[in-house]
């Protein structure tokens, strides 16, 4: 019963998170992109009937957009092309980079890696097209991915992690037996 209600939620967040008019194709490519990633990495879980990415992907993907609005409303930041004040943090990346994320954390670097650059198109799109400044679009890139490392594991093999600290850079190797 319950694998059945949750594809119905998630298409109504999918749908119930607001469009915007397209007035170039980079504009058109970045909001079919913001729902396509996180659908596309819905669909692996699907495909390969993982029950556990699935609930890991719905608490992924709902943290991402209930945290985006949050700061959307909690903020008030005017958009640079001044259409109205809900820049930060960009939904659109956050969307896309939480699918991206999802892939690359839970399906390895060979699924993430073409997402998180169509993910990067997104960002440079929305702040090309003037939606947002660079900051806005790196935010919602950070709230995307730290959702999807948050609640993600690896499905299977070895899973390879970048990370960052005070002091230095490093490479953490994880497995699940």
């Amino acid at each position: 019963m319950l694998k059945g209600i949750l594809p119905v939620v998630l298409a109504a967040l999918l749908v119930a998170a607001p469009l915007q008019q397209a007035s170039a194709n980079s504009d058109t490519t970045a909001d079919v992109l913001r729902v396509a990633l996180p659908a596309a990495a819905w669909g692996m879980t699907q495909y390969l009937d993982d029950n556990e990415g699935s609930k890991q992907f719905y608490y992924s993907f709902a943290s991402t957009i209930a945290a985006t609005y949050a700061l959307k409303t909690a903020v008030h930041k005017n958009r640079p092309d001044g259409s109205d004040n809900d820049a930060f943090p960009s939904g659109h990346t956050s969307m896309a980079f939480q699918g991206a994320a999802f892939f690359q954390r839970r399906y390895g670097w060979q699924y993430g890696a073409p997402a998180y650059a169509l993910a990067s198109y997104v960002g440079y799109s929305r702040v090309k097209n003037d939606h947002h400044d660079t900051l806005d679009v790196l935010a919602g890139a950070l709230i995307g991915m730290a959702a999807s490392y948050y609640f993600a594991e690896p499905f299977y093999g070895v899973q390879i992690t970048p990370t960052a600290g005070l002091n230095g850079l490093g490479l953490q190797f994880s497995k699940h037996w």
